[in-house]
């Protein structure tokens, strides 16, 4: 009989939490049923990468995971956890689920609650320059009622030991993982609407949603600065578009940018890039760079988050020591102006990529952890 798990998530637009958590549920197949709430009503992009026979459903009409603390909402939230095996929660926009879960998780509300899972990857703009002091109290609070804490980095899993205090056999550090052999190939044709590759010039790939803390604006402005035929193309969609936009026109790079929307299936156009950069202020292990480098390429960016460990020694020099816009640009240019340096840091990259972040060990450590919180082993990813 189908495990039968429900999600709660801050939001459910495609992201790096989302992907993974869709891989997930593809990788159990028939053998767990999925109910998904999204806190952002209208925000389920990441269902059209669910695959055919997984079995799964929107909530519909959920109570609100946003809001002021409320004991009617934190029990609304506890009665909605009745009936499923396991409860999965997704970053800070889902944590009430977590504290409903410690308000009434064996009282009156939850009527003896499922276990529960909470992940933490990161933080959005409002948290970028520094966390908040009352978030860290309030899950300090809420987080003894988790089964397990699930970080994918080291610098998150520092976080949830030292500043939200939570005991080291509680926190699980799992490194997101992909299907590394898939990004091994030539880009498909069409696979990037709109794009077709010009002679002589460099193709400076982004793989981002277009929020805000992605710093996008300042990637155009690094680019821009950059001589040589370069060309960018930021793969991804969101509400920071037209920002972006403006600042290509503000640099005089209206032919320089490309921007194609959302594209499914990254292994299909990884390759028609040179380099993947990012200018994001904050990230924790981004997926887009464990994809970059299965497919050979070099990463330019920021240090932030885990990012300078994940990539391969060779492509240290090309992580800027701060993050700002001088800095990327000088990144940048240094893989520009070389392809050889390109060839042989990318090749460092993929060869890192396949030892350490194929996505069957990933897949086997969440089963696990997961069986464990139910007490059914096997009953998700039998061995």
């Amino acid at each position: 009989m189908a495990v039968r798990i429900l999600h709660l998530h801050s939001s459910f637009d495609l992201g790096g939490k989302e992907a993974r958590a869709v891989r997930l549920m593809n990788a159990w197949g028939p053998r767990a049923h999925h109910v998904i709430v999204s806190g952002v009503p209208g925000a389920l992009g990441a269902r059209d990468a669910i695959d055919k026979g997984v079995s799964y459903e929107i909530a519909q009409d959920p109570p609100p995971l946003a809001g002021k603390p409320s004991v009617r909402r934190y029990e609304a939230i506890a009665r909605a956890m009745r009936g499923f095996d396991l409860v999965l929660t997704y970053n800070w926009g889902a944590i009430d689920g977590v504290m409903a879960r410690r308000v009434y998780g064996a009282g009156r509300g939850g009527g003896g609650a499922p276990p529960l899972i909470h992940h933490e990857d990161g933080f959005n703009a409002d948290e970028a320059d520094g966390l908040k002091r009352e978030r860290n109290i309030y899950r300090r609070l809420a987080l003894p009622a988790a089964h397990a804490l699930v970080v994918p980095s080291r610098v998150l899993e520092a976080i949830a030991l030292g500043t939200w205090k939570q005991p080291p056999a509680r926190v699980h550090r799992i490194s997101n993982g992909i299907a590394t052999w898939a990004y091994h190939r030539d880009p498909e044709r069409g696979a990037l609407p709109g794009f077709k590759r010009r002679e002589g010039e460099v193709v400076v790939g982004a793989v981002a949603g277009l929020r805000e803390v992605k710093d996008l604006p300042a990637l155009v402005r690094a680019v821009g600065g950059v001589s040589g035929r370069v060309r960018l193309v930021i793969v991804g969609e969101g509400p920071e578009r037209a920002r972006i936009e403006q600042a290509a026109m503000l640099m005089g790079m209206g032919g320089q940018l490309l921007m194609p929307g959302f594209v499914d299936r990254p292994w299909r156009f990884m390759r028609a890039f040179d380099l993947l950069a990012l200018s994001s202020r904050s990230e924790q292990f981004p997926i887009g760079v464990v994809e970059a480098m299965a497919a050979g390429l070099p990463i330019a960016g920021p240090d932030v988050g885990d990012v300078k460990a994940m990539v391969a020694p060779e492509n240290a020099p090309f992580i800027a020591i701060r993050n700002n816009e001088v800095r990327l640009r000088d990144a940048i240019q240094g893989l520009v102006i070389d392809p050889a340096v390109r060839a042989a840091v990318g090749a460092a990259n993929r060869a890192r990529a396949q030892a350490e972040y194929d996505e069957g060990a990933m897949i086997a450590r969440y089963a696990a952890l997961y069986e464990g919180a139910m007490g059914r082993p096997g009953v998700l990813h039998p061995s």
